[in-house]
This record gives C-alpha cells, structure tokens and sequence, in this order.
C-alpha cells in the first residue's frame, strides 16, 4: 500500500473486507493501523494535539484559530512528517484517505449547518451605505488582480480548465473575507466595540454572503465543465431547493416551535429530523451538482431565530467545531505540499500575489474613507482588516483542487497565501493603527470626590443572569436623587471562544423583541431587559448596556479602557464566588478572579468587589418597598473613607439604616507602638516619612468621622459605635455581635495598610483581593446571609517627592465634599 500522497501517480487496488474495520487485538499479532477504525482514531487525535499545539504556540501573537488548524495539517502531512515514508505509511497511508476525508465533510456539512442558523439575513437590511461601498470596493480590486494573475498561472500549469472557471476560482480565493476570523482578530485588538469594529464586521458579513454566492457559481461551472445546459439547470435547480427552504422547511420549522410550550425542551424526534434534513439537504445539493455544503448551510438559514436554533446550537457547536472542523483544516494542510513550490520564479510570483492582494483591499476600502471622511490610518487598518481569510477559502480551494482547477503546486501556493494573507493582519494592525487610549483625563474617580449635586457614574460588570437581581437592589439603595441621578453603564462580560456565536451579539442590532439565536445572545438579552425594566421604574437612573468580548486574561482592559472612557467614579465587579443552597460559597470560575485582580491593579478609578448574597432576597423596584441594614466597618485608612462616603451616600435614601462600627487600638497596642516608636533613629528620613504619612491618614480619618457624626447625630437611622480592640481576636469577637441583623457589610479593602487590629486574621485568607476583613466576611461560616461590598479608594501617586502635596489636596477635598454632604444631607433631612 501507499502512503497518503496527493501528486502519487501510480493506481493502487484496495480490497474491502468488512473484518478490515476494527482488530482483534495486538495479542491476538494484529496491528491495529491495519484496521480502518484505529487508524482514524490516531488520525483524528493527531490532528487535534497539533492544532492544539499551534494554539499554544501562537496564543502570544494573537493569531485566529484556522491559522494553527491549517498549520497542524502541514507539519502532519507531506510537507513535514509526511517526508518520512515510514510515517506516511504507518499513519497516513493512502487506504485511509476517503474515510478521513469523508469525516472532515461530515463535520463541514454540519459546522456550515450552524452557521446558517446563527446567521440573520435580516441585518443586511440595515446595514449603511458605507459598509455595502466598503464590502463592493474590497471585492473588486482584489478579483480583478486575481484575475490578471489567473492567466500566468493558467497558462504556467497548462491547465485543462476553462479560463472563466478558473478566474472565478482564484478571484474568490483572493477577494472574499471571513467573518468568523474577522471577528475573533477584532476582539483581539480590542476593536470590536468600535466604530471601525462595527464597520468592519457589517462590511465581512456582506462580503461572506456574496462568497457563497460565488462559490455556487463556481463550484457549478468547475463540476459542468462539458455543457452550458447543464450550468444552467444546475442553477436553476439550486433557485428551486432555495426556494423549498424557504416556504416549505422554514414554516415546517416554525409549527414546530409553537407546538413546544414555552421553557420545555423540543422533542428528541424533532431534533432528529432536523439533524437527519442536514445530510438530506447535503445529499440533493450534491446531486444537483453544487457541493453538499450549500444544502447545509441554506437548510440552516431555514431554521427561524430563537429557542430551536439555540438548542441546536448547543447540542453540536462544541463536538463540530472542537473536534470534526479541524480535521477539515488539517486535510488541506495534509494536500499541501510546500515543497513542490519551488524555484526563484515561482516564489516572486507568490510574493507579488499576496501584496498585490493586500494592497487591492486596502486600496478599495481607503477609497471608500477617504468618500466617507474617515481618517487614512482608520482605512488602511479597515483594509488590512478585509483580508482575513478563513472557511470559504479553504472550501474553495479544496473543491478546486478535487476539480482539477488547481494542481498540487498551485494548490500548495494559495494555502500559503491565505495563511500569510491572514497571520499579517494582528501585527501589521499593531503597528499602523494605536487608539488613542489612556489620555483620557478626568477628576472624579473616587466616590468622595464627586459632589453631591452631580451626577454619579457607575460601571457594573456581570457575567450571568443571576448577578442582576443583587446588582438592581445595590443600585437602588445607592441612592439616585433628581440633585445626584446615577448613570448606570452595565457590561455584559462574555469570554471570548472559538464560537461566532460569541461574537455576533456585538454586531447583531436586533429590535428589543427580536428572539435571540444563541445562549450567550440570549443571556444578554435577559441581562438588558431587567436593567431596562429597572430604569423604567427607578427615579433618576440612566442605563446604558455595553458588551465586553475578550479572553478573561485580557478582559480587564476592556473594563478599565470603558470606565475611564465613560469617565465613571466606581466600578463594581462580582465576586469569583457564588453562595449555594446550603449557605456555602463556591467558586463560580476562577476566571473571573484573575479579572478581579486585574481590575484592582490597571482601574482608573475606585472599585467594589460584591460579594452576592441575594441583597434582600428578591428584585424589588420600588423604593417603598426596598429596606436595608446596611454595617460600615471602619479601620482607617483611604479605602475605609471611600467605604464610609458610599454608605453616607445611602443613608439619605428612605428605609435604609446604616451602622458605623470603628475599631479604635487599645491601651496593649498603643504600649507596643510607643515602644517600638521610641527605639526609631529620628534622623533617618523614610521612617520619618512613613510616621508622618499616618498622621495625616489619621487626620482624615478623624475629619470625615466628625463630620459625619456632626451630619448625622440625630438621624435615629444611624448608629454610630466605637470597639476598643488589641488585636485580629478582639476584632472578630467585634464584628460577630453584628452580623446576624444586617444584610450588607461595606468595608475597605485595606491596601498597604498593616494593622495590629487585623493581625492574625491575614493569615487564614483565601482571597487577599477583598482583604482581610473582606475575606473573613465573604467565607462561609461568619455570615451567610449578608453581602458584602469590598471598596478599593484610587490613589494617583504620580511620584514620592509629591506624596505630602497629594495628601494635602486630599484633605482639602474631604473638607469640601464634607461640606457640600452636610448641607445637601440637611437639605434632604429637611425635606
């Protein structure tokens, strides 16, 4: 027998024995490479721990996911592994070939599937003028140079193809973008929420819709080369299974959504009649003459939005595109023979084709700026965006060589091209296009330093459906008032995976009824709703929605980048941990921790980790309605004063009680501090530094607790107690006699602050991110029934020689916001 090798001319007989399928064992002498089953067994594992590889590998350098799986079948194939016979042989032997191929079909025939049910036409309705102009001008430019090039590569391989098959072919190869690889690189860069993002995204999906239109054409003309008539009954019979989809499948699918009642799962039957019509829908296209991947992907189109395309969708996404698609990429990568190209003529001809590509893109779309009044940055990085290539490259050529179009040299060219086209983008971007990000600079990026009278902006981070009821009764008691409304900027943070679905719920601009055509879609919808439900209930709150789509290692920046962009004052982010039905915690996804982590240390203004216990159990709008025990644990320092100023901020709204329990040093801890005080060399200037630094933070700390007591003194809502403690002990002893009659514990998180009346209680932390009082609050056995808001105050320390200049100026900030918060809180009082 052969090995797997695309330019073997000799002619093999294989004979089928139905024993050939599966071994008896290797005790019983059988090898089992020799068997069918075996074989694609280690085939399929293959191909999926070398892509997987090249993921890791190419994870630093941003590149998209059909880069690595194209790469994995290279190094498997020919061009690598495959120049070892005794590899070839051994696991890609030529006997093997039609059942890998077959399966990496099977897989292609249901991912294009999936595609079409999460596409929406609809959205070409109200797509701009500019995107329609961007997508036209992309396409021509670059056809027309695959076109030109068309002839020299026509007539260099003497190919028996025609002319205009093989013009379609190339041009389409060259000019066609992929909307699934656009959108991954897109929330890469972080451009996604853009303007630019946005455009780039309406222009692939126009771009892709016209693909397949020009991929049935020449998958016709490539398959009815003979006769003319038969081209046009072939179209013609493609209109007509077109048109079957759409009034016969389309309304058979809808009866079957209104017959399942509402929230119950479809039928077991239903959902295999309709997986069993995929393949039908593949058989008639193939038989008609088109690929068998059209029926599949216009069958999918036939499928209507909502919950029979989200359970779809779930049931195949991750067992297509994890396991089947790749192999679908590694078998181009396994025809590709890189060292066929050969000679110095045939490598300048490849270089020319992929510029000349690149530049006929970036061309069109910068003609289209410059009509449109963008800047020439933004439309060369639009143009750079259009080249990226993915899925219907690849099918093209692959259905191009399996026709002749291309032989094994031409072949190997174009897979180089669409590689290089593709993994040129992220750096070239990186490179020409750089946002301006970080310039933004504004002043009230702690609770404390907004006035009252102004408006108060928050940025609030969810990650599933069950953070909202807590985050709406949190919102609701930070008091919105007609002098201080609260401007809400809620954001749906959603891991960035393989899947489009993913990704296109930020270009999907559906109306508010629309049905949702994917979990993560319709998790956000829900998400919206219950903020806009909110809004239109609450006085004096303004929500706006945004959608963060990133991996969680970078996820951060999205949220800092919008916080300081929004200019807000507080960012507020769920705690890793959820509480389950015993009263335990239990982490949600660790994910989210290092998203945490990495908010408290990049965020540009002040942030609050909520620990969810169900603030007051229900999700209640009315503020009538609505009463909380809320406890402030004050230890000192900037980040309990940001914690004492968003009580303060509460306590003025109706049915809320507010309890500041300030934990004052003993006589044990003032004897050791004098002690320890009295053996200081006065004359080195870092100690003197650091005990002047905690007598101003003292200093502050006794200011706003006056002030707030002098506000305060006679409002029977608040009670204001003093603990004398020694030690951690002493301090949990405390905080336990007040823990069952509240349920919301505000604390600062404590940053740098080293603390004799904390000592001990570090030791035991699981989470140093909430701190230590934050911890002890959040672990399941010290108070499981209330949550708890950890606040971090944000300090600009621009350099040490200006520490006592910010300290000063902080203290004059305190003495006026203490001000304007005494008369406003008396003008409410009044009231």
């Amino acid at each position: 027998m052969g090995h797997y090798n695309a330019s073997a001319t000799e002619e093999y007989i294989v004979c089928y024995a139905p024993t050939m399928i599966t071994t008896n064992g290797i005790w019983q002498g059988d090898n089992p490479l020799n068997y069918s089953l075996p074989l694609f067994i280690l085939q399929l594992s293959l191909v999926v721990s070398a892509t997987r590889i090249f993921v890791f590998i190419l994870k630093p350098f941003r590149q998209p996911r059909v880069i690595s799986e194209v790469l994995g079948g290279l190094v498997l194939g020919p061009s690598v592994l495959g120049q070892s016979s005794a590899f070839a042989e051994a696991v890609f032997p030529l006997r093997s070939v039609m059942v890998i191929e077959t399966m990496a079909n099977v897989g292609l025939l249901y991912f294009l599937f999936l595609v079409g049910v999460e596409m929406d036409i609809t959205i070409l309705k109200s797509v701009g003028k500019k995107a329609v102009s961007a997508a036209i001008a992309g396409m021509i430019l670059p056809f027309m140079i695959g076109a030109a090039f068309s002839f020299i590569l026509h007539r260099r391989y003497d190919n028996h193809m025609s002319q205009g098959t093989y013009i379609l072919f190339l041009g389409v190869a060259l000019s066609v973008t992929a909307f699934p690889v656009l959108a991954r690189i897109l929330a890469e860069l972080k451009l996604i929420n853009t303007e630019l993002g946005r455009l780039a995204l309406s222009a692939a999906l126009i771009n892709d819709v016209c693909a397949w239109i020009l991929l049935a054409f020449a998958i016709t003309l490539a398959e009815n080369r003979t006769t003319s008539l038969a081209s046009i009954w072939v179209l013609l019979s493609s209109a007509a299974f077109v048109a079957f989809c759409a009034y016969a499948v389309r309304p058979a699918a809808s009866w079957i959504v209104k017959k399942t009642p509402e929230g119950e799962s479809f039928s077991e039957f239903y959902i295999s009649i309709i997986l069993a019509g995929v393949m039908f829908s593949g058989v008639i296209t193939d038989a008609i003459g088109t690929h068998s991947v059209f029926g599949a992907f216009v069958f999918g189109l036939a499928i209507p939005n909502g919950p029979l395309g989200v359970t779809l969708v779930e049931k195949l996404e991750d067992f297509v595109s994890g396991l089947l698609l790749p192999l679908f990429f590694a078998i181009s990568g396994l025809k590709t023979n890189i060292g066929l190209v050969r000679g110095y003529c045939t490598w300048t001809i490849l270089v020319i084709i992929i510029f000349l590509a690149c530049i006929g893109k970036i061309a069109g779309t910068v003609i289209v700026a410059f009509f449109c009044q963008m800047p020439i940055r933004e439309g060369v990085t639009f143009g750079l965006l259009m080249n990226a290539k993915g899925l219907v490259e690849m099918i093209v050529l692959n259905v191009g060589k399996d026709q002749k179009v291309f032989d094994d040299e031409s072949f190997a060219i174009m897979v180089i091209i669409t590689i290089l086209m593709t993994a040129i983008i992220v750096p070239s971007i990186t490179i020409i296009y750089k946002p301006s990000r970080g310039s933004t600079y504004y002043k009230r990026r702690t609770v404390q330093m907004p006035k009252p009278d102004g408006e108060f902006r928050i940025l609030v981070c969810i990650h599933s459906p069950r953070n909202v009821p807590t985050m709406i009764n949190f919102l609701e008691a930070s008091n919105p008032t007609k002098k201080s409304p609260i401007c809400v900027y809620v954001v749906h943070l959603v891991e960035l995976s393989g899947r489009t679905s993913a990704m296109l719920i930020v270009h999907n601009s559906r109306k508010p009824d629309y049905p949702a055509i994917n979990r993560t879609e319709a998790q956000s919808d829900h998400i919206i709703n219950a903020f806009e439900i909110y809004e239109q209930h609450a006085s004096f709150v303004s929500v706006q929605p945004l959608t963060a789509i990133s991996p969680y290692s970078t996820m951060h920046e999205d949220i800092c980048y919008l916080a300081e962009d929004k200019r807000v004052s507080l960012i507020i982010v769920p705690f890793h941990k959820q509480q389950t039905v015993d009263g335990g915690m239990e982490a949600a996804n660790m994910g989210f921790r290092g998203i945490n982590q990495n908010v408290l240390e990049n965020a540009p203004c002040s942030v609050g980790i909520l620990v969810d216990r169900n603030l007051s159990g229900s999700n209640r709008f009315s503020s009538n309605q609505v009463s909380h025990h809320v406890a402030i644990l004050f230890f000192g320092g900037p980040d309990d004063r940001e914690a004492l100023c968003y009580g303060w901020r509460m306590l003025e709204r109706p049915r809320i009680s507010l309890t500041v329990m300030r934990f004052v040093p003993g006589k044990l801890v003032a004897s050791g501090h004098t002690k320890k005080h009295s053996s200081i060399d006065m004359d080195e200037p870092r100690v003197l530094t650091v005990e002047t630094d905690k007598d101003m933070q003292k200093q502050l700390d006794d200011k706003l607790i006056r002030d707030f007591r002098t506000s305060n003194g006679n409002d029977d809502s608040v009670s204001y107690v003093e603990k004398v403690v020694n030690n951690g002990e002493d301090t949990v002893a405390a905080i336990r006699t007040i823990v069952g009659i509240h349920d919301l514990f505000i604390v600062g998180r404590g940053q740098g602050m080293m603390s004799p009346l904390t000592a001990g209680i570090t030791d035991w932390s699981e989470c140093p991110e909430i701190g230590a009082i934050g911890d002890l609050l959040a672990s399941s056995d010290f108070a499981a029934t209330a949550s708890v808001l950890v606040v971090q105050q944000y300090v600009e320390v621009e350099s040490n020689r200006e520490g006592m200049e910010i300290t000063e100026n902080t203290m004059q900030t305190n003495e006026e916001f203490i001000r304007v918060k005494t008369t406003f809180s008396t003008n409410i009082k009044g009231t």
